[in-house]
């Protein structure tokens, strides 16, 4: 960017005549407000599933589901400290819903995925349907929609909560409202919105009224499977290893309108070539283990734990066996504003290409 302009004397006594009156040059802060290449206050960070799981267990012991409303643990970003965020723009959290638990029903503006991370039994209800939730399902809940969570089974679910809740805040759009019950009503059959939407079929009428999809479970063992029939296909990426991206059956578009969500195995030994992009991204290893390189922070993973790549930080993966990871980020976002870009390092050079 340009030079900042000499601060003089002069200068500097108009800019105290004005600050009363709320005015403030912008060629004092331009430097600061269009940066030449993004700037993200995100930090690369891990959450390791073993050291966060005991005190989530502790913090079952100290409120129940129902007076937490969401017994969530925030995951914070070290660099964005106090703000709970984890990329700037989106939230995450790990929730914990014990047996015989009910986090009551409410509804709110902001979107919401899960994805599982431990347990098996639990459901979701969404606008009158369950879904009973296992390990690796993609869950979502879509704004303004009715939801509760409850635990039938005999041990605790865990699941990773992430929603749009900066991106509402930044628009001052925030709504939220308790149910005057608990639980909703369930209205239809558990799997309904699968047996309709989910078979690359539609209804012969249906249209759809909203962006987010009308599946709201995206089953674990489908997902696997499209994986390991893709990794049966063809090489993988250089940059994303075998890669799918969750979509709305109704428009081939994001699954949310706010939220991209991804799936991607890299077979065991593979390592990505340097990749980045202006969606910062919180991802889970689902399977197997490995790193990812930052900068000069490097993250080991395996099964269950978190971990956050900022925006256009070049970073790699690598599989020490079989691996799969999910993602998510505020790529369809930043797609319908024509902002998403992406830099892909393919030669042995080094050499950017961008798309």
């Amino acid at each position: 960017m340009e030079a900042i302009p000499a601060r003089t004397p002069e200068r500097q006594a108009f800019y105290d005549r004005i600050a009363p009156m709320h005015l403030s040059p912008l060629w004092e802060k331009l430097h600061n407000l269009v940066t030449a290449e993004p700037v993200p206050e995100c930090v690369a960070a891990i959450w390791n599933y073993r050291d966060v799981r005991p005190h989530l267990m502790q913090a079952g012991a100290l409120i129940t589901a129902m007076e937490a409303t969401r017994r969530v643990l925030i995951l914070e970003n070290p660099g964005l400290a106090g703000q709970s965020t984890i990329t700037g723009s989106l939230f995450a959290g790990l929730q914990l819903i014990l047996p015989g638990e009910v986090a009551p029903a409410h509804r709110h503006t902001q979107s919401a995925l899960r994805f599982v991370i431990e347990g098996s039994g639990a459901y979701t209800a969404v606008d009158g349907e369950r879904t009973t939730m296992q390990p690796g399902d993609f869950v979502i809940t879509p704004s303004w929609t009715w939801h509760d969570h409850g635990n039938d089974s005999d041990a605790p679910m865990v699941w990773l909560d992430g929603l749009d809740i900066q991106i509402v805040k930044l628009l001052s759009a925030s709504f939220a409202q308790p149910s005057v019950a608990n639980v909703q009503s369930v209205a239809r059959p558990e799997g309904d919105s699968f047996a309709r939407f989910g078979n690359n079929l539609l209804p012969v009428d249906w249209q759809p009224t909203v962006k987010t999809s009308p599946v709201f479970n995206y089953p674990y063992a489908r997902t696997r499977e499209a994986l390991v029939a893709l990794a049966g296909n063809g090489d993988p990426d250089a940059c994303h290893g075998h890669k799918l991206r969750y979509t709305n059956p109704a428009t081939g578009e994001s699954a949310m309108p706010t939220i991209g969500s991804f799936i991607q195995l890299l077979p065991a030994g593979f390592a990505t070539r340097p990749y980045r992009s202006t969606d910062g991204t919180v991802f889970v290893c689902v399977e197997g283990d490995g790193e990812t390189r930052v900068g000069d922070t490097i993250m080991h993973w395996q099964p269950h734990d978190i971990f956050v790549v900022p925006s256009w930080m070049a970073h790699t993966h690598q599989a020490a066996r079989e691996a799969v990871l999910f993602s998510f980020s505020d790529r369809p976002v930043q797609e319908k504003l024509g902002l998403w870009r992406e830099a892909r390092h393919l030669e042995e050079d080094d050499t950017v290409r961008f798309d």
